[in-house]
């Protein structure tokens, strides 16, 4: 018996078509199309002589103990798991039987489902125990964003790499089916469902409308709510399937819950069989379906009026129903390929990349084809992909900018259809995202979803307050949070103050490539000029554009002032027209030093794309000792200043000294190739983003 994968089900939660609830429907529905579903047992709580809903079941029988029946349960469980010896054990909605397990170092990995409010559940109620269980397990998966959020409340952190939402899902029907004047309930009859609610407003809309009837399906001992009406029924509880067909049939569907909902699958079922469903805006009822009618002040009238309202306006209940029925956005084939993907992963205990399998690379940045490649030298895109393609992995790149220009796509919604087209064909392992986070979070999740793709952000301007665009540069990355596994950027992630977990957050150094920053300046004769600089402004118009002076012409202009002996290269200033490509490196190597000065204030690691085109072009660079690439390069390598008047009289010093300028070029040139090359940046992108140990040494971390 080649069983590797428990499924260990709630202590009472009965795994039977007529009795089944959240999680045994969540395990009935994976199991149905599961891939390992061979290899896989559940394990439950089932009274003697019920059929299970699948056959591969074990029942834990433990009827003939009278106290702590959820501790003897799981402990019977850990019987026959040394029986078995699984690989790996998926728990549902008990952090109790999670913690015992956990504590008896079972050799196996352990899957843990939350189906409910996290600090309802024992074990798992405060930070301490909740922190235990995130160090301790290794995925901890969410039926909503409302479920992760209540667990990862007062924690240092609100997300971590072996956290994920993994929405409940239903199997969508190919055909419309023809609607009834129904209205449906589904739920315990009590008032934290906010039955009363809408029993009131039923009645009322029966007495109105006589030809529509109302149903209830459910029932609740310790409250009881009498609706009397010939049209009104109450019809208990039915088999899963049989709730499914009565959805088919009924117009409109009310979850108006008080309490909050973890999920609500009522909700997502109602509406993806082409109800026009009502909810409440409690816990995770907004994220079932798009288009929830709202109900916002929890009383029957209110009810009654939305009700009314779609019953009377016949053309906007179809539009309603229709457009639920159309965009289900929880597919149960994604969510089947997704855990199957995930779990393989677990019983690999190794991701392709670290088997040496090259990865399937899809980089969506901008490849500059609009301007011919006039920025192909500055172009860390282009520098990442050829990192991406010398570590063996096959990559292709998507220059999305060029795509738009060219209006080759309508709007950012045929962007995002391209994108998941391109996806489709391709099946990357690794999407990467470069200086741009233009999907939309529907994209992203699919993608991942189908194809168990993980994505990355580069982003290369400043993200720190005092930096230019600091603000709009974080709004702009913090979009998709959840769902980007890593992010890269050129400041040191430590001063950002951003809504981005600390740990998905590293630096990037800029990448120099062999065969762009091919230069050798220190052995160029005649450099008739002492420092150059290139403003980097006009760098997308290919000419300078007005706008404001800002602090690096401030800079420049304190320099020239006290300037009293040195020549100047600078481009891109006062009327000196910018310089691309070729021509730019042409203007370098006139010059005998270099300075590297990026706008804004000084900060940590921050530099312009500019420094791998001095540096690893083999000029002596000057750098703002703010920056503190001193923790890199050492004196001999590159030179560090203070203000302008210290970098006038550190240039003073090697004045005239051209072995000395040149054998600090060609160290620093030697040093960035071998500790900043994109083989490095790129290889430190992957290693980071499916957390595992890379080629090579990152000297920043």
């Amino acid at each position: 018996m080649n069983k590797k994968i428990a499924i260990l089900l709630p202590y009472k939660e009965k795994y039977t078509a007529k009795d089944a609830a959240a999680a045994s429907i969540w395990v009935k529905d994976y199991l149905n199309g599961s891939r390992l579903k061979k290899e896989t047992l559940v394990f439950g709580d089932l009274e003697k002589n019920k059929k299970p809903i699948t056959k591969n079941f074990i029942n834990l029988d433990i009827s003939k103990i009278n106290f702590r029946k959820n501790y003897s349960y799981t402990k019977k469980f850990h019987k026959l798991y040394e029986k078995f010896n699984f690989e790996i054990v998926e728990i549902h909605n008990r952090p109790e039987s999670l913690v015992y397990l956990l504590k008896r170092k079972m050799n196996c990995k352990f899957i843990f489902v939350y189906h409910n409010n996290p600090q309802d559940l024992r074990y798992s109620k405060t930070i301490d125990e909740r922190l235990f269980i995130l160090n301790n397990c290794h995925q901890i998966y969410f039926v909503s964003r409302w479920v992760m959020n209540k667990f990862f409340e007062g924690l240092p952190y609100n997300y971590k790499n072996n956290c994920e939402i993994l929405y409940p899902a239903i199997k969508k029907l190919k055909k419309f089916p023809k609607k009834q004047k129904i209205i449906i309930f589904t739920g315990k009859l009590n008032s934290s469902k906010g039955y009363d609610i809408f029993g009131k407003a039923a009645l009322k809309i029966l007495q109105k409308f006589k030809d529509w009837n109302a149903y209830a399906m459910g029932n609740e001992r310790r409250e009881v709510h009498s609706f009397n009406h010939k049209n009104y029924k109450i019809l208990n509880w039915l088999p899963h399937n049989k709730i499914l067909n009565f959805y088919k049939k009924s117009s409109i569907s009310v979850v108006c819950s008080r309490w909050q909902e973890p999920f609500g699958r009522t909700a997502m079922e109602s509406a993806a069989y082409g109800c026009a469903t009502i909810t409440s805006d409690r816990g995770g009822l907004k994220e079932t379906f798009n288009t929830n009618l709202v109900l916002k002040n929890l009383n029957y009238l209110s009810l009654e009026k939305i009700i009314n309202k779609i019953i009377l306006d016949k053309k906007y209940l179809k539009k309603i129903q229709f457009s639920n029925f159309k965009n289900v956005i929880h597919d149960i084939d994604l969510l089947i390929y997704k855990m199957d993907n995930l779990k393989k992963n677990l019983l690999q205990k190794k991701i392709n990349y670290i088997k040496n399998k090259n990865l399937k690379i899809l980089h969506i940045g901008n490849f500059d084809e609009k301007n011919d490649h006039r920025l192909f030298n500055i172009s860390i895109a282009n520098k990442i992909s050829k990192g991406f393609i010398r570590n063996s992995h096959d990559t292709i790149n998507f220059s999305y900018r060029d795509f738009i220009s060219k209006k080759l796509i309508k709007n950012l919604s045929s962007l995002d259809n391209k994108i998941y087209n391109i996806a489709e064909n391709y099946k990357p392992d690794l999407v990467v995202l470069g200086h741009n986070n233009i999907l939309q979070s529907n994209t992203i999740d699919k993608i991942k979803s189908k194809f168990n793709t993980k994505f990355a952000l580069w982003y290369e301007d400043h993200l720190i307050k005092g930096g230019p665009n600091a603000q709009s540069n974080l709004s702009l990355i913090e979009r998709n949070q959840d769902l980007i596994d890593q992010y890269f950027v050129t400041t040191h992630p430590d001063p950002i103050k951003t809504k981005i977990p600390k740990n998905k957050m590293n630096f990037m150094p800029i990448p120099a490539d062999e065969n762009i920053e091919n230069l050798e300046i220190y052995k160029t004769n005649n450099r008739f000029k002492d420092l150059f600089f290139a403003l980097s402004h006009g760098v997308n118009y290919g000419k300078l554009k007005k706008r404001n002076i800002d602090d690096r012409e401030i800079f420049l202009n304190t320099l020239i002032e006290k300037n009293k002996k040195f020549t100047f290269n600078i481009l891109g200033y006062a009327d000196e027209q910018p310089k691309w490509n070729y021509q730019f490196y042409k203007e370098i190597a006139k010059c005998k030093m270099a300075l590297n000065l990026s706008r804004g204030r000084a900060m940590k690691y921050y530099s312009s794309n500019r420094i791998a085109s001095l540096v690893a072009n083999g000029i002596m660079t000057f750098i703002d000792n703010k920056v503190g690439y001193s923790k890199f390069f050492n004196d001999n390598e590159m030179g560090f200043y203070k203000n302008a008047e210290d970098l006038l009289n550190q240039m003073d010093k090697l004045h005239g000294n051209m072995n000395k300028i040149n054998k600090i070029s060609k160290n620093g040139k030697r040093r960035y190739f071998s500790i900043f090359n994109n083989l490095i940046v790129a290889d430190y992108i992957i290693s980071k983003t499916f957390n595992k140990n890379g080629k090579f040494r990152y000297i920043w971390e």
